[in-house]
């Protein structure tokens, strides 16, 4: 097999040689009237009235393969619908465009007009009246047996990886499904679809470290947000009562198999519901796009069948603990016995200030990854839930859930934290926490203190990781599998890789 540069070598030899004989390499004003998909249609519906001659149908795509035969050859071509075969015959066509089409490569497109007839072997084809270049490819694609397959080259060259490979294809043509499917739950159920900064001059809405710009205009710094969470419960004091937005995010944290310092979001608000309401909602939501997507509520992830039909199981923090964790009740509440068990186990937990930060650290570690089937976790510490209204029944506990698939977390809500008061006093202590050295604390953000001190209604929120949930129902073990273009590494000396 060549080596590419030398492939390469010869591609460039052959588009000096096309462009000394004054071919336009790169035309424009190509009509298509047929896709693949509407040939292949007219082949299901109507075969009888086929021919070689008429209907004519007019399409175009990338050139996947070519076997020639001397004075004809088949080819097979690909557009965004799917790929079909054509034959390139020298008298069907004429001279002068079977010259062109001999200088032609694997990985050019070409616009082709003809007929349909049935090979020997009973496969649909179509004979080509006209073939035309439409864009000469300068570098050659992968061989096709082998294709695209080391992980880092697939993702700093999606491109190619979408070429090569069908399954790449496929999974993000259902992640727009399952985007779209989402959408049209929350508007079919009244929510309205909303827009909101991603430039913010406090960033709020979750604990992370934020990416911090300058606007020269006015000024002043700028965050790229976190969360979009304190600008959509402003909306909801507006008396926008249902708002949702399928959002990016911008966190400064680490990449691995499950982050992405850029990631899509869904967060959604319902004025007088609570994180219960949220629950059933979400039960809802993840079964119906399941089932739009994939045909069935029930799949295979990893090797592990999953169920997301029928109510699923809801256990508090602590209980979670200690029946998954191992941890004895009477220890859930000393943070010192708790420090030692996370030691004992190899539990890193760098926040020892407060219980609650020792409690969801251990948590972490022993149960989430226990969490295969869906399962709500509830009533979380009100000293890791900033945002988070506190429990009628124990304040120190708040009426929050985090929804964890396949041992990863996927969703996070609550019961809104609508007392400006309260409020206020949960921001000072975590501008305490920043002041202690937790550079991911909230900051105070006055504004939205007076936000709530016009009123906000009883009401409950909530956001979903969309890349996890994509991976959950793509059977995707990397979150690098469901982005376009995840964040690398710099590669040295290529800008942008």
């Amino acid at each position: 097999m060549e080596k590419t540069s030398d492939l390469l070598q010869k591609r460039k030899e052959k588009i000096d040689e096309l462009k000394r004989n004054q071919v336009n390499l790169f035309p424009n004003g190509y009509i298509v009237s047929h896709t693949v998909r509407d040939i292949q249609a007219a082949v299901d519906e109507s075969p009888e009235t086929l021919g070689e001659d008429e209907p004519v149908f007019v399409t175009a795509g990338r050139m996947m393969a070519i076997n020639s035969f001397g004075k004809s050859a088949f080819i097979r071509f690909r557009d965004r619908t799917g790929q079909f075969q054509a034959y390139i015959r020298k008298d069907r066509i004429g001279d002068e465009a079977y010259q062109l089409f001999k200088q032609l490569d694997i990985g050019d497109f070409v616009g082709l007009k003809g007929g349909l007839f049935q090979t020997r072997t009973g496969e649909w084809t179509l004979l080509a009246r006209e073939l035309n270049l439409l864009c000469k490819a300068t570098r050659p694609l992968p061989e096709k047996f082998h294709g695209l397959r080391d992980p880092e080259k697939r993702y700093r060259q999606r491109y190619v990886d979408l070429m090569m490979n069908a399954d790449v294809r496929e999974i993000f043509l259902k992640r727009s499904q399952i985007i779209q499917q989402i959408r049209n739950f929350f508007i079919q159920r009244d929510f309205l679809e909303v827009e909101t900064p991603m430039m913010q001059p406090i960033p709020g809405g979750a604990e992370a470290t934020p990416f911090k710009t300058y606007h020269n205009a006015l000024g002043m710094d700028l965050f790229l947000r976190i969360a979009p969470e304190l600008y959509l419960k402003r909306l909801v004091v507006g008396g926008l009562e249902r708002v949702f937005e399928i959002n990016r995010n911008f966190r400064n944290e680490g990449v691995s198999t499950q982050h992405n310092p850029e990631f899509t979001m869904l967060e959604f608000y319902q004025a007088y519901a609570t994180d219960k309401d949220l629950m059933e909602l979400t039960e809802q939501l993840v079964a119906e796009v399941a089932r739009a997507v994939n045909g069935s509520a029930s799949l295979n992830y990893q090797g592990q069948d999953i169920d997301l039909s029928g109510k699923w199981r809801r256990l508090t923090l602590f209980a979670a603990l200690e029946e998954l964790g191992g941890i004895q009740p009477d220890y859930l509440k000393d943070k010192e016995k708790l420090l030692k068990i996370a030691a004992d186990k190899g539990v890193q937990v760098t926040k020892t200030g407060q219980v609650g930060k020792v409690v969801t650290k251990l948590f972490d570690t022993l149960v989430e990854p226990k969490l295969i089937q869906p399962t709500f976790i509830t009533d979380y510490p009100a000293e890791v839930s900033p945002l988070s209204r506190r429990s009628d029944q124990n304040p120190d506990l708040t009426e929050r859930f985090e929804l964890f698939i396949a041992g990863r977390e996927i969703a996070n809500g609550f019961s809104e934290l609508n007392d400006p008061v309260d409020q206020h006093e949960r921001f000072r202590q975590q501008v305490e926490g920043r002041q202690a050295g937790d550079e991911e604390a909230h900051r105070m953000d006055n504004d939205y203190i007076e936000a709530l001190e016009y009123g906000m209604p009883p009401t409950a929120g909530e956001g979903i990781g969309i890349d996890r949930l994509v991976m959950l129902l793509t059977n995707a073990a990397s979150i690098r599998e469901v982005i376009l273009f995840p964040h690398m590494k710099h590669r040295g000396g290529v800008t942008g890789a």
